[in-house]
């Protein structure tokens, strides 16, 4: 193996580790890839794996089993995702060989503005305070997991399942309680301010132990409230069952209780899209991406990049020898910096946007500008989006095929942390993925989808359209990023997808910190020094849980030759992979 793979294990004394503090955890397990021939699911957390795998051995389809696993990862999982935020997928059909897609994004109120936000929030300038928006009632948008799910069953589920059927498990866990994973605790628990600030100093506060506190790791979580809403989705439907009756009215009365402008009639209005998936060519396969109003092409234009390079020899192609020195590195930094570019200053919901898909994953143009752009000895580019990490995702096979790839979140751990009463579940910030500049195409407005952060991801083979594999990387903008890394560490690398998981990633956080680089623990010094000396500015050795600033990625890849289903689950979470 790698020596960045050796670096990463560690040689730490088994005494030492146990009296590590608990929140101090030491990534330094290895995991093997989970092979299997019938079908596999791979998730951050271990009962909804179970659930996904129960259901596969019943002989549902992908799309039945993504509904039932993503209700489970809303009930154990509640700081990254849930009913009140949103969903995108892509579904890979064995028979017609055809990506599609379900956007299940929500959008703003149709009485917010950029002039109420300027006089709500001010910032002495004539502008917006940002931070004061993110956290606010004006952030929220409308949740489309409910109709998003519903509409992925109804467009490719097998008939076989109710929605009532394949949320009763998840229902189950939260009425009858489950343990809390070690890692979802520790976010849980840092989470928990962003719920309490809401409240009264006297009130109890929902999804806390005796409502006041978050849950340690083994603790039982029990949610009646969320059990209900769940069999009241599944009995009734997203329309009756959520936007139009209860929960739908609980989320408007608390929105508005803290000023907030959403009405119910923002959210009967709300739909899912079916867009036409996007890709990019690299190494004999597609990445398969969401059009906007996601983020994907930010890392199809970087991929396409790279690819560019390559080929024109700009840069020294990456081989399984090279991948994880300076130069494989640098060029993957660089090209995602171009992709982040492209996408702050084009990606806004559709009908706002200036310039259309062909352009922003034209190569001619991509190619132009990697080669005008790109100095192999310095870094270059600049202009990058912030970090947020924290959304869940996953990926199943199904034992004829077919392949989804579903990211679901809210946005910044419990999103705003308003909890509609008697619902269980918080709303997301998923607003202020929206531009506070005047006449910019993802200018905050009226009734508009922002930009978002989540995108699932699915790669074919060019030639054949068969499945290569379902990829995705959770954790706000370092997921077109981590989907490029891990593209080209299985393409170009010759990684299985649990060694690409483990591969030590990058993540460009912030722009305004002078594009500052995170380098996750494991990269070699040398590697590091030649950064730098390169004019990257590197905070290296991410470790512990700074290891959430890399997301948690979820892969399963079918070899082509023999139909073997090859899984891998990121040991940065505490789920796993299963098949059979």
């Amino acid at each position: 193996m790698a020596d960045w793979y050796k670096a990463s294990l560690g040689d730490i004394p088994v005494d030492e580790v146990h009296k590590a503090k608990k929140d101090e955890i030491r990534f330094c397990s290895r995991r093997s890839p989970v092979l299997c021939r019938h079908a596999c699911v791979t998730t951050s957390q271990p009962l909804a794996t179970s659930i996904g795998v129960d259901f596969l051995r019943r002989h549902a389809n992908a799309a039945d089993t993504a509904v039932a696993v993503a209700a489970a990862l809303a009930v154990t999982e509640p700081c990254s995702t849930g009913l009140g935020g949103d969903m995108f997928c892509l579904y890979f059909d064995a028979a017609t060989k055809e990506v599609m897609c379900v956007n299940g994004s929500g959008a703003s109120p149709a009485d917010l503005s950029l002039d109420l936000l300027k006089k709500t929030y001010p910032d002495g300038l004539g502008g917006v305070n940002e931070a004061m928006f993110r956290d606010s009632p004006h952030a929220v948008t409308v949740p489309g997991a409910a109709r998003g799910w519903e509409d992925l069953l109804s467009k490719h589920g097998s008939g076989k399942f109710t929605l009532a059927q394949l949320l009763e498990p998840s229902a189950v866990l939260a009425e009858e309680g489950f343990p809390v994973g070690p890692v979802t605790s520790y976010h849980w628990k840092a989470g928990i301010p962003q719920i309490r600030k809401w409240l009264l100093e006297n009130e109890s506060v929902p999804l806390t132990i005796n409502g006041r506190d978050g849950p340690e790791p083994g603790d039982l979580i029990y949610n009646p409230d969320l059990a209900r809403v769940l069999r009241n989705l599944g009995k009734q439907g997203s329309s009756l069952g959520f936007y139009r009756g209860n929960p739908g009215q609980a989320i408007v009365d608390i929105i508005q209780k803290h000023g907030g402008t959403m009405t119910l009639q923002d959210l009967a209005m709300h739909k899912s899209d079916f867009p036409e998936a996007l890709s990019v060519e690299y190494r004999g396969c597609k990445l398969w991406q969401h059009p906007p109003n996601g983020q994907g092409v930010a890392g199809q234009i970087a991929l396409a990049g790279v690819d560019c390079l390559e080929q024109t020899r700009k840069c020294p192609t990456i081989t399984p020898e090279t991948i994880g020195n300076a130069d494989s590195y640098h060029v993957m930094m660089e090209m995602m910096r171009l992709g982040f570019a492209d996408a702050r200053a084009y990606v806004a919901d559709p009908a706002s946007m200036k310039v259309d898909n062909k352009f922003l994953l034209n190569t001619d143009r991509i190619g132009s500008r990697a080669e005008q752009l790109f100095d192999p000895e310095k870094a270059a580019i600049a202009g990058l989006p912030d970090a947020s990490n924290c959304t869940v995702s996953f990926q199943v096979v199904d034992e004829a095929g077919n392949a989804i790839s579903l990211v679901n979140s809210n946005f910044m751990g419990f999103g705003t942390g308003l909890v509609p009463e008697g619902c269980g579940f918080t709303l997301q910030n998923r607003g202020f993925g929206f531009n506070l500049q005047e006449g910019h195409p993802n200018q905050v407005g009226a009734s508009k989808r922002p930009y978002h952060t989540i995108i699932p991801g699915v790669l074919t083979h060019s030639d054949t359209s068969e499945l290569y594999a379902t990829i995705s990387n959770m954790g706000g903008n370092m997921q077109p990023q981590g989907h490029m890394q891990l593209t080209i560490d299985m393409l170009a690398g010759g990684m299985d997808p649990q060694q690409a998981i483990d591969m030590p990633r990058f993540c460009i956080a912030d722009g305004t910190q002078a594009g500052v680089v995170f380098m996750e623990e494991g990269v070699k010094e040398e590697v590091l020094y030649e950064l730098k000396r390169r004019g990257h500015i590197i905070q290296s050795n991410q470790s512990g849980h700074e290891r959430s600033t890399f997301g948690r990625a979820q892969i399963i890849k079918r070899d082509r030759a023999t139909g073997v289903l090859w899984a891998g689950s990121d040991g940065r979470a505490d789920g796993c992979a299963m098949g059979f």
